[in-house]
């Protein structure tokens, strides 16, 4: 077994506890805390978890929200199997094993 870490992005249901349900409604908050970015990238950070994020957004949001880091960001841990090494004399499909291939000449014998 082997440890996956993720990080699962909270910001819209965030965003809903605090009725802001569009998310052009961070781009004035933001603005008004010196955070100049697109309503694109708003949109990107609100829809989608960010791979990498500024700590003066983080910290803006968190104002914005009322909220901590941590109430953002959750670390998930989740354990996964390791899978098994390709023709490791593991089980084949259903009864079927595979069968090495045998090269033959056109006079008939083999390599």
């Amino acid at each position: 077994m082997t440890r996956k870490l993720t990080m699962r992005w909270h910001l819209r249901q965030l965003m809903a506890a605090k009725a802001m349900f569009a998310t052009t409604d961070l781009v004035d908050p933001l603005h008004e805390r010196g955070i100049e970015i697109s309503r694109q990238m708003v949109h990107r950070i609100v829809t989608k978890p960010p791979q990498r994020i500024n700590t003066d957004l983080l910290a803006a949001l968190c104002d914005i929200l009322d909220c901590t880091p941590s109430d953002l960001l959750e670390l998930h841990v989740e354990q996964q199997r390791q899978a098994p090494a390709v023709n490791d004399s593991g089980p084949g499909i259903g009864d079927l094993r595979p069968v090495r291939a045998r090269v033959r000449r056109p006079d008939g014998t083999t390599e």
